[in-house]
């Protein structure tokens, strides 16, 4: 049952995603920058917890689950350190899939020949 709650709520995250794409004047970085907001608005509510329970990596890969990770890294530090924790909590707490990004993106750019439009 994990599964299927995982495929059909990161299905229906995709699936507002497209509409946005087709139905708006939307660019592609402003659809990314308003789920990110989304998912930190989700969390300050409390309501994104209970989604990434459910849904475990249906609700926690998709973009709104940078947004919950960014939250509660800024959340953790601020309570530890004061307002200082607000610049760098959020950092600290998607490092290692920024880092993962770069890296794979660059390794991908290596293996396989870039085209310029």
């Amino acid at each position: 049952m994990d599964y299927l709650n995982a495929f059909w709520v990161g299905g229906l995250i995709c699936l507002l995603g497209q509409i946005l794409i087709d139905k708006t004047k939307m660019t592609p970085a402003r659809i990314l920058v308003t789920f990110v907001c989304v998912g930190v608005l989700l969390s300050l509510l409390g309501l994104y917890k209970p989604l990434a329970d459910y849904a475990g990596a249906g609700a926690t890969v998709p973009i709104l689950g940078f947004g919950h990770a960014l939250f509660q890294g800024v959340k953790k530090a601020v309570d530890a350190e004061g307002l200082f924790g607000a610049l760098k909590g959020g950092l600290a707490a998607v490092s290692a899939g920024l880092a993962a990004a770069i890296f794979f993106g660059f390794l991908a750019g290596i293996i396989f020949k870039p085209k310029s439009r």
